[in-house]
């Protein structure tokens, strides 16, 4: 492969990351915002998530099929925040990918001249 073709490649591979990173930019965006907080973080990933705890230990609701479905919504919540924690680390991963695929897309047109 020529250096042409690394460079290509590398230019490529930079597009495709610049991508993660830009949702992770989104993600910050949407963590400043006030009604993101109030919605989401407060709302769903608090409040909710300490009513259904509660709701867990409820006399009331000891069925098995009652409890299936607040396990369910617990690890629902969980999972959601895995998911907004790997979008942060994809998007940290990504940017330090493209400074490094930077680099060695300088050393190779370097190279080439």
């Amino acid at each position: 492969m020529n250096a042409q073709q690394q460079i290509d490649e590398l230019n490529a591979n930079i597009k495709e990351l610049q991508e993660l990173v830009d949702l992770g930019k989104s993600l910050d965006a949407l963590r400043k915002n006030r009604h993101f907080k109030k919605v989401i973080e407060k709302g769903y990933l608090e409040d909710e998530a300490i009513r259904l705890v509660h709701l867990k230990g409820n006399d009331n609701v000891q069925e098995g099929r009652q409890q299936t479905s607040i396990d369910k919504q617990i690890n629902s919540i969980g999972c959601f925040v895995d998911y907004l924690d790997m979008v942060a680390l994809r998007a940290e991963g990504a940017q330090e990918a493209i400074d490094e695929c930077e680099d060695a897309r300088a050393d190779l047109e370097m190279e080439a001249d």
